[in-house]
């Protein structure tokens, strides 16, 4: 009765899932070196008793800033696990927008039995500043999405974090990172600018296909059966998430695409598997306006869908002979190799094919190669060949 449910957990495909969850943190993040060398380079002073840092990271979603701030938080703690006790605490202020919904749960993650309601933003800065003179540690307190919290309640709790050490000399207690995908120097008052610092904004820009890749290839590499994808594979999935430089979306691509193959008791994940898994995204563009293509843009596009139906690319040269052989079939005489190239650089600027220039084989010449990572091949050849008779009786 239940042989329905025997591909779940089958591990054909999916060897450790929880790689693919949003909460995962790698141990390194791709392509963000740099990155992370300067947000060190802020923090450089908590080598020191009384060092203290502060950050504000911005950029759009998906380009990895709260991966970035955890990731550096763990890596700190032990970097310094021989001169400081380092501890960090994450508060996402889109759940708690007002000031003291942001202590309490800084106060509750560092002592769950730490009363929950009843008190008030000073006498749980109090608590606060008491648990980390008991244990000596340093404080680095994460808020992400800070936006939230300072459209809601101001910047006032951020102030009176800053000033936490006043009554002690200056000793280091706290760091602070605010995170946001705003520019939130601008919703800051000037005397909370003045102890952030207007240097210690940290830029982060989306991911680019290269980006993309590298981040596909760790996640397969790290959750998937040995195996089962292939560098075509993560090719698809990176052009078809690199137009969003979105992080998450090339990981929900390559986990949906691996579903689908182990959905189907297969041990290979192919390209349809990711093209249904780009469709049916909601924020995928999911008509493209083929209808108003040249006719022989058409045929074009027919003979390269055909021959993507079973391989991940079709080389320019390649796309040229198909093109023939489907005006052969629609009895058309072939435009000249000119004309072909306009249609194939159309087509990649409208976002139908995606092109990418290789070395072939293991010698020294280049060429492009094509693939559809937007749509299924096979839904965009049936249209096709209903839209042509039509478009060449005109």
């Amino acid at each position: 009765m239940s042989s329905y449910l025997d591909r779940i957990g089958a591990g054909l495909v999916l060897a450790n899932p929880e790689v693919f969850g949003f909460d995962h943190i790698p141990n390194e993040l791709v392509g963000r070196g740099d990155t992370q060398a300067q947000l060190a380079g802020m923090f450089v002073s908590l080598a020191h008793p009384e060092g203290a840092g502060r950050a504000v990271v911005t950029g759009p979603i998906g380009s990895g800033k709260t991966a970035l701030v955890k990731r550096f938080c763990i890596d700190l703690s032990r970097h310094l696990s021989e001169r400081r006790n380092i501890r960090s605490v994450h508060v996402n202020c889109r759940n708690a927008t007002t000031a003291s919904r942001v202590m309490q749960k800084v106060v509750q993650d560092l002592d769950p039995g730490h009363p929950d309601r009843g008190l008030g933003v000073g006498e749980l800065l109090t608590s606060l500043r008491r648990m980390m003179r008991l244990d000596n540690s340093h404080l680095v307190i994460v808020l992400d999405e800070v936006d939230h919290l300072l459209r809601h309640s101001g910047d006032d709790v951020l102030y009176k974090l800053l000033r936490i050490d006043e009554d002690r000399d200056g000793a280091g207690t706290l760091s602070l990172i605010l995170i946001s995908q705003e520019q939130v120097l601008d919703l800051l008052e000037g005397a909370v600018i003045s102890r952030m610092g207007r240097s210690n904004h940290l830029r982060i820009g989306p991911y680019d296909e290269d980006g993309m890749r590298a981040i596909a290839r760790q996640r397969a590499e790290a959750g998937l059966v040995v195996g089962t994808w292939t560098d075509e594979i993560l090719d698809l999935v990176s052009q078809a998430a690199a137009p969003s430089g979105d992080a998450r979306q090339v990981i929900e691509l390559l986990e949906g695409a691996a579903m689908r193959a182990e959905v189907a008791g297969r041990s290979m994940i192919e390209p349809k598997d990711v093209q249904h898994t780009v469709i049916s995204m909601p924020n995928n563009v999911d008509t493209m306006d083929i209808d108003s293509l040249p006719a022989h843009a058409m045929l074009l596009l027919l003979g390269i869908c055909r021959r993507l139906r079973k391989q991940e690319t079709v080389t320019s040269g390649e796309a040229d002979k198909l093109y023939h052989v489907v005006c052969e079939e629609f009895q058309q005489d072939p435009k000249g190799h000119t004309t072909i190239w306009k249609h194939i650089k159309r087509l990649t600027q409208e976002d139908i094919l995606v092109a990418r220039t290789d070395t072939v084989g293991t010698g020294r010449g280049r060429t492009q190669f094509l693939s559809m990572p937007h749509m299924l091949p096979s839904d965009v050849a049936r249209r096709l060949e209903t839209l042509i008779p039509a478009r060449l009786r005109r």
